[in-house]
């Protein structure tokens, strides 16, 4: 029951961030008497201010680093440890190969933002253990997986803004985060939903993403 639980809590975070995105679009598609450019200006200026306002919660490079090493080890450790338990014959054709690539992307991120902590004199931060609740059902991890995958987007475009004084940081994030979403687009396809739901991404608070990861961290 707890487990079923913590999947409920995370896949109810991702639907109330869709229906906000869905109504953006309907309050973008009621002035479309609007040019088009400042229906865009209108669409995207809360986001920014968002993000903005969320860079404040982060004391500097290394903290926000800390932040993504902590949401990579997060998908990391859910890929590797899933696939461990599973096998290819329980997915659908092809599916457990593009769940193993999404691990190695996953993997790699870790090492990437480790070697970066420690390049700037940070202490990284440890792999923690958890618990995901998908049991022993393929389907409940792939929805588990579409779930990290996007709030893991939206997480990176909530932190961006505390990079953007650094370019290179800022590009390094960039790149992270565009293969992320490309993650959650193929999870979103094969869980039934729409792969772009919206043409502006929503962006989440330290909070916000802790409020979400959180349960699945045991300790």
């Amino acid at each position: 029951m707890q487990q079923r639980a913590t999947h409920e809590v995370i896949l109810d975070a991702i639907a109330q961030e869709r229906a906000r995105a869905s109504t953006r679009r309907g309050l973008v598609s009621g002035g479309a008497k609007l040019a088009a450019g400042s229906a865009l200006a209108l669409a995207a200026t809360p986001a920014l201010g968002r993000m903005r306002a969320m860079a404040q919660a982060f004391e500097g490079p290394i903290d926000v680093l800390n932040y993504a090493l902590t949401l990579e080890h997060l998908e990391y450790a859910f890929y590797r440890d899933g696939l461990d338990q599973f096998t290819d014959d329980q997915f659908e054709d092809g599916v457990y190969d593009r769940l193993t690539e999404i691990r190695d992307h996953e993997g790699a991120h870790v090492e990437t933002l480790t070697q970066v902590i420690n390049d700037l004199g940070g202490e990284p931060v440890e792999e923690a253990e958890y618990d995901f609740g998908y049991g022993d059902d393929p389907d409940a991890f792939l929805e588990v997986a579409a779930a990290l995958e996007n709030t893991g987007v939206s997480a990176y475009d909530g932190a961006g803004a505390a990079l953007i004084e650094n370019d290179d940081l800022l590009t390094a994030a960039g790149t992270i985060v565009a293969v992320e979403a490309r993650h959650a687009s193929y999870l979103n396809l094969i869980t039934g939903e729409v792969p772009f739901p919206a043409a502006f991404e929503t962006p989440l608070s330290r909070a916000e993403v802790l409020e979400i990861a959180g349960p699945f961290i045991v300790s």
